[in-house]
């Protein structure tokens, strides 16, 4: 990893961002831009013009350029590619699918987020069976899971969150979803609104976006991104897990409707504001 970077790190710097992901329309820095000039003065999105700067050189970057290599191999024991499997857009058609997600799939008869949807295409066209390290594994930059799932999300850069509410079970899990968000629950007696539903909170130094404002949750809700503390790309699923833990409520388990349900809601929340993928965030 090391090598490559070395490798690279002249054409990176001689024509930016497409160097690692030649697919991607726009700058994710240049959309960032755009949103916060919309609202100035949103104390979220303009308090800290380090990770704005940073993210002309965002390491998950590298994460998608490793999704690619991943999404594009034969692996498993069907010694197959991905190539084959539906978003929702069509088999192996990953423009916009990410932003049209979570979402109905006949096939399985389910409303599905991309992680959800990634395991089952893993299990069922490559093989893979549930507690190999390739399924399993699913949060840090080093997991077959984050390369897969930022290279994919990378496709819907810059496109407008609009995941379908046309099948009943999309808008049954959305409100599902709405329900959970304003639920007090756990010792701390919080839910998501707690923290989330107005302008200005804090957690010590970090403000808080408001889920109100939709230019500040779109950055919010824009998964997967590099974590600067944790010095590692994560996903929706893990924000959605540590979220619970912050409240004090039971553990939620990554796929599961109520995972799903909540990031259906939250996407929603969020709907017509262009995604920025990858994001970094502190």
């Amino acid at each position: 990893m090391i090598r490559k970077t070395l490798l690279a790190l002249p054409v990176a710097l001689a024509v930016g961002v497409t160097a690692h992901a030649d697919h991607m329309a726009e700058n994710p820095a240049d959309i960032l831009r755009s949103v916060i000039s919309e609202v100035p003065d949103s104390p979220y999105l303009t308090q800290s013009q380090q990770n704005l700067m940073m993210m002309e050189d965002n390491p998950n970057l590298w994460t998608v350029e490793d999704g690619k290599e991943l999404f594009y191999a034969a692996r498993g024991p069907n010694n197959v590619s991905l190539e084959t499997c539906d978003f929702g857009k069509g088999p192996g058609v990953l423009e916009g699918a990410y932003a049209a997600m979570p979402r109905y799939f006949e096939d399985t008869g389910r409303v599905m987020d991309l992680e959800s949807r990634l395991v089952h295409c893993m299990q069922t066209i490559q093989g893979f069976a549930s507690d190999d390290p390739a399924v399993r594994q699913r949060h840090g930059s080093n997991s077959d899971h984050m390369k897969l799932q930022s290279y994919i999300a990378s496709h819907s850069n810059g496109m407008a969150w609009n995941p379908p509410l046309d099948h009943p079970m999309e808008k049954a899990m959305r409100d599902a979803g709405e329900v959970m968000f304003y639920r007090r629950a756990g010792s701390l007696d919080m839910s998501c609104q707690t923290c989330h539903a107005a302008t200005g909170k804090q957690i010590r130094a970090s403000v808080l976006p408001n889920a109100m404002v939709p230019q500040e949750w779109t950055k919010a809700i824009s998964w997967p991104a590099f974590r600067v503390g944790h010095q590692n790309s994560r996903s929706s699923q893990h924000r959605v897990r540590g979220c619970y833990w912050q409240m004090r409520q039971g553990q939620i388990v990554a796929g599961s409707d109520a995972s799903i349900a909540l990031i259906s809601y939250w996407t929603d929340l969020a709907r017509g504001q262009p995604a920025i993928l990858p994001d970094l965030k502190r």
